[in-house]
């Protein structure tokens, strides 16, 4: 299978390109050098690849970013999407195209709605959720407007090695090992009672390719672990496994306007689609992020 990647030198396209070649396919990737919002630009991506499948990554996805500049994530993530699904489909009508979109989109849900199905209604609380959920909408347009074969993944919170210090456990795993190196005592903190589902990033991307060989097209799913853990737990975590107990000082600054309280999510519609699992223990993931981290 030949793959386009769009976003592919991100954190989650680094792992995918690598679990694809792994598995024999042949791989195209654009980033920079591709601006999403410009159909133009894909088009000659498209062109130039003659793609299979495309594993539309790219976009904006930082959601504390995402209060200060709402107008740039529609653009990037919901025109972005548009273009991809129309340069694929001009280019190749059989072309499959994946569609990341976020858990993020479900919004605050009520402990008795826990596990989260793909049939809970969307409720973004965040302007980045927001665009995400109509991304979502764009992508269901294409598939029962004009047959595309697409197919939209609700991936919950995923991590691993490579990820950027933008995001909380890579940045609280930076914080942690420059207080274990320079002696401090004291660490930095946000809302750490926020509970996410969190899995491996490399079991994230084996549930995209396995989506799109399994052609499951024309629907939505879940990529979950179906645990939730606080992000106390994971501080906790990362900092038995540097091998210190810090003094937890808050700052005001890092919290959001509005959180969510807890996300848990049920891929079970994913496996009985791909016979997809996790096979990576979040005690694994925290160690191989802590490792991969410069402090």
């Amino acid at each position: 299978m030949r793959a386009l990647i769009t976003g592919g030198s991100g954190f989650v396209g680094r792992h995918l390109e690598r679990h694809l070649l792994e598995h024999g396919d042949e791989v195209v990737v654009v980033d920079l050098d591709c601006d999403v919002t410009s159909l133009g630009a894909l088009r000659a991506a498209v062109a130039s690849s003659s793609p299979d499948a495309i594993y539309h990554l790219a976009a904006l996805a930082h959601v504390g970013e995402s209060w200060s500049n709402p107008a740039r994530y529609l653009e990037v993530n919901v025109i972005g999407t548009s273009n991809v699904l129309q340069a694929a489909r001009e280019a190749n009508p059989e072309t499959a195209v994946l569609v990341v979109s976020s858990a993020e989109v479900y919004g605050i849900i009520a402990p008795d709605e826990l596990p989260i199905t793909e049939d809970q209604p969307v409720a973004p609380v965040t302007p980045y959720a927001a665009s995400k959920a109509a991304a979502e909408q764009v992508v269901l347009q294409a598939a029962h407007g004009f047959g595309q074969r697409t197919s939209v993944v609700r991936p919950f919170n995923h991590i691993g090695p490579g990820q950027a210090p933008t995001f909380a456990v890579p940045a609280f795993a930076q914080r942690i090992k420059a207080a274990k190196a320079s002696g401090a005592a004291e660490l930095v903190i946000g809302n750490l009672a926020a509970r996410r589902d969190f899995t491996d990033v490399r079991d994230v991307v084996a549930a995209y390719r396995a989506i799109v060989v399994s052609s499951s097209f024309g629907e939505i799913f879940n990529v979950a672990s179906g645990v939730d853990r606080s992000m106390a737990d994971v501080v906790a975590e990362l900092e038995s496994l540097a091998g210190v107990e810090l003094v937890h000082v808050l700052d005001e600054a890092l919290l959001r306007p509005s959180d969510i309280p807890v996300l848990r999510g049920d891929a079970s519609k994913l496996r009985a689609a791909t016979g997809w699992a996790p096979s990576i223990s979040f005690e694994r993931t925290l160690a191989d992020v802590l490792e991969a981290t410069s402090p």
